[in-house]
């Protein structure tokens, strides 16, 4: 399991998938029978170290308190249970309190630490089930970074050709955070950086646009060229050839630029929100 051949860069952890037989049954009364086989579904298990380490390092500094509160005297009722797993106290006369760790039991409370595992009738892939269930909540980063990162807690607009046209540009901006999480995920790069510190870099970047000119960027740190080479020029490259330039490509490109960033940029006004 812990070999060096199972360890994922992207994750971190050591993964592998063990193929497993369940029983399965169905009922069918349509027919009057029931359905009764075994069908294989896969145990994928994973291994984070940083994880272990930290629940170990939790675990010392909980057995080191619950140790000086028996020592003391000052026991909390609370922790009745936790003194009784963990310890054996013998109280006698001359020595007083003799305190005694259980180890067998805190050896038996650390063999799974940094251990999960999941499990699957489709995914055989260990990697992919794992990227699967990181995502599943895919619905509520959206909202939240709808109400937080993209300013829609509140929608503040007083007609409903307003509503429409911000519900419209916080749709493009949601498409935007996709791609660059997605971008990221694709090109290994969230050992790095985080989704967070290159939307927080971007929105440095100002830009101005005049009728009739070419958009003009503010001043790009070497920092900032760094993170604009995940996803800004990218996006804009992709974003300008999907669409039809003649027409919106002036709209087209106001979006762009501000959303990318994940917030509206100073200076820069859109000119319509549909084209």
């Amino acid at each position: 399991m812990r070999d060096w051949r199972n360890y994922n860069e992207s994750h971190e952890v050591f993964a592998t998938c063990i193929p497993i037989k369940w029983d399965y049954s169905q009922e069918r009364p349509y027919k009057g029978d029931t359905i009764k086989e075994k069908r294989r579904m896969y145990l994928h298990v994973y291994f984070n170290s940083e994880k272990a380490a930290e629940d170990e390092q939790r675990l010392k500094r909980r057995l080191l308190s619950l140790e000086k509160e028996l020592m003391s005297g000052k026991t909390r009722a609370e922790n009745t249970k936790l003194y009784e797993k963990y310890f054996n106290v013998h109280k006698t006369p001359v020595k007083g309190v003799k305190v005694e760790a259980r180890q067998d039991v805190i050896d038996e409370a650390k063999k799974n630490y940094g251990y999960f595992a999941l499990i699957s009738n489709e995914v055989k892939d260990q990697v992919k089930a794992l990227d699967i269930y990181r995502n599943k909540d895919l619905v509520e980063k959206a909202f939240g970074n709808l109400k937080e990162r993209l300013n829609l807690r509140r929608l503040l607009v007083s007609s409903e050709r307003s509503l429409d046209g911000k519900l419209f540009v916080e749709f493009i901006a949601l498409i935007f955070l996709s791609y660059i999480k997605k971008a990221m995920q694709e090109k290994e790069l969230f050992g790095k950086y985080t989704l967070q510190g290159v939307l927080d870099q971007l929105d440095v970047i100002e830009c101005f646009e005049r009728p009739g000119k070419e958009i003009r960027f503010g001043e790009i740190t070497k920092n900032n060229r760094n993170y604009s080479e995940i996803s800004v020029w990218n996006l804009r490259h992709r974003y300008e050839y999907s669409g039809n330039p003649g027409k919106s490509g002036h709209v087209n490109y106001t979006l762009r630029t501000e959303l990318m960033m994940g917030s509206w940029i100073s200076n820069v006004k859109p000119v319509a929100y549909s084209t």
